[in-house]
């Protein structure tokens, strides 16, 4: 069956939090981002996806619901769409880790299969193989609409491009946006 994916990332996360690492920290919208809202709602309500999943974040819950609700559909908490864990970098801004490690963030591409970040948090290697997991595990259904994360959405777009780790960073999508993909 030919399945149309709609890949979301949640709009922009609450201002304290801009220049932070969050990760699977589970923090609220800006003001800027429930602003948002209504227009993603219509935008993807159009596209009248068959269901809707989300991560389970806050972040990712303010959008999946209404979108759900709007097509008289339950939204699915799958948290396995939940962000990259970055272990002790959660919560630190992103100019104190590389104040405290210089280009150690540099290893998640470097070193996919080794490098932790934070010390406990997840391996780019161990983030794609979830996320091939729960490509694999969606749904039979022909439009599904994943409100869910930078990392997990730019991981999605390289494993259904055939991409590699190198190129993650590119496939990221700004908050507040989404790739319709067609496979």
């Amino acid at each position: 069956m030919a399945r149309r994916l709609i890949l979301v990332r949640h709009p922009p996360v609450a201002k304290a939090w801009s220049g932070r690492c969050y990760g699977q920290s589970d923090i609220g919208l800006s003001r800027a981002g429930r602003a948002m809202i209504p227009a993603l709602v219509d935008e993807l309500t159009a596209l009248r996806p068959d269901v809707v999943i989300h991560s389970g974040l806050r972040r990712t819950r303010a959008l999946a619901q209404p979108v759900a609700a709007r097509l008289a559909l339950s939204p699915i908490t799958l948290p396995q769409w939940q962000e990259r864990h970055f272990g002790a970098w959660e919560g630190e801004t992103w100019n104190a880790i590389y104040r405290a490690t210089g280009n150690a963030m540099d290893g998640m591409v470097d070193d996919p299969d080794g490098f932790r970040p934070g010390e406990t948090g997840e391996t780019t290697a161990e983030l794609i193989a979830r996320i091939r997991m729960a490509l694999q595990e969606l749904p039979d259904r022909e439009r599904v609409a994943i409100v869910s994360h930078g990392g997990p959405i730019a991981v999605s777009r390289m494993l259904l491009a055939g991409g590699s780790p190198s190129g993650l960073a590119a496939m990221i999508i700004p908050p507040g946006t989404f790739v319709v993909i067609d496979n």
